[in-house]
């Protein structure tokens, strides 16, 4: 007999074949046969293997992944159509393409926290997979999120998680900002920018825990300053149009204003446009506020604010379908960790990549594309 090759001969073992038939197929004349054989048998074994995955898990998924239903997670938004949840949307969007899920986007246009709930009780009826939701009340979403835990629906807080110190909810983690923190630093930029005198932060709606925990920092920091700052927060409106026209009002009838900022996106745009329509940077008024929209980088860019602080909207989508899925995933085993999305100033020295290449990751385009960078990383 011809050596037969260790890996045929271990194949062909496993046949269970009685000694006579082994020896006539491992024979010189049956060599073919036995590669042949053994062949059949390798593809058996991977097919079979195949099956017993694909009878588990139903194919391949994504990645390395086994192939999951195609779960659906809602995201509850509090201002739903404003453009700095553009970002946020695309992440979710560009998460559930990744990972071969979906999402909704529901809420309320101008933070109705009833909608709000309203929106999270039919995604419960629905049997939704996870949700996302904006906890912007630090009592009305508590039994909501309750039922869907109880319902074994994973639920994460996003953008928004109660008040400072109690997030009002059972939700399993926190994606966003530090919101205190966020604000304590924009008090601390407004008073290394200002000597003294009035000035005035804007927020869309008082009280709604994604943006007044951000003003009361700013209060706080401004009085730990010392500076003889007189600093009073307005009420500007949920949606654009509202804020830009309450914001050029109050800067007409307040002529001494030294200083103009903002907790929130729409705020923020505004403040940009009414300091160019009033060359109010030719009096010496500060201004700046929070995120990227892109008339903010352009009034940066053009000097008329002097900052604005990045909170990685893209981010606030992305990972809440990333830590449901996984959870699904794994039956639970990997919990959602809580994240803090970062706090960046963007000012004018910085603002160029932001304006140069638009990106969904900052709102600015649909365009999928890999953004190339070059040099020294900037850290301290």
């Amino acid at each position: 007999m011809k050596k037969i090759d260790p890996n045929v001969e271990e194949a062909v073992e496993t046949l269970g074949l009685s000694d006579v038939a082994r020896r006539r197929l491992l024979s010189g004349a049956g060599l073919v046969s036995a590669t042949a054989a053994a062949s059949a048998l390798l593809a058996a074994c991977s097919s079979d293997n195949k099956s017993t995955s694909d009878d588990t898990a139903g194919g391949a998924g994504a990645g390395d992944f086994p192939k999951t239903p195609k779960w659906k997670f809602v995201f509850v938004n509090h201002v739903t159509t404003n453009p700095f949840f553009t970002a946020t949307q695309y992440g979710a969007q560009d998460a559930c393409a990744l990972l071969g899920c979906e999402f909704q986007w529901t809420g309320s246009k101008e933070s109705v926290v009833p909608e709000m709930i309203s929106a999270t009780n039919a995604a419960i009826s629905a049997k939704a997979d996870g949700l996302a939701v904006a906890v912007v009340d630090k009592t009305a979403f508590k039994q909501p999120v309750d039922n869907a835990l109880n319902a074994g629906i994973p639920v994460v807080s996003y953008n928004a998680d109660g008040a400072r110190g109690d997030p009002g909810t059972n939700r399993l983690a926190y994606i966003g900002q530090d919101l205190y923190l966020s604000g304590y630093q924009l008090g601390t930029r407004i008073a290394g920018l200002m000597t003294g005198g009035d000035a005035v932060g804007f927020i869309a709606t008082p009280g709604s825990l994604n943006i007044q925990p951000r003003i009361d920092g700013a209060k706080d920091a401004i009085k730990a300053s010392g500076k003889s700052i007189n600093f009073r927060d307005v009420a500007s409106g949920a949606e654009l149009p509202k804020e830009l026209s309450t914001i050029d009002a109050y800067a007409q009838g307040h002529q001494n204003l030294k200083g103009m900022f903002a907790v929130d996106a729409g705020s923020t745009e505004a403040i940009g446009k009414v300091v160019a329509k009033y060359k109010l940077k030719g009096k010496g008024v500060a201004a700046g506020g929070f995120d990227l929209n892109p008339a903010t980088l352009t009034a940066i860019k053009g000097g008329n604010l002097d900052f604005t602080i990045d909170q990685q909207p893209y981010q606030q989508g992305f990972l809440p379908v990333l830590y449901l899925w996984m959870y699904k995933l794994t039956g639970g085993l990997i919990a959602p960790p809580e994240t803090n999305t970062g706090l960046l100033f963007v000012t004018k020295d910085n603002v160029d990549p932001y304006l140069t290449t638009k990106t969904r990751y900052e709102g600015s385009s649909t365009k999928q594309q890999l953004l190339n960078r070059s040099g020294p990383i900037p850290h301290k």
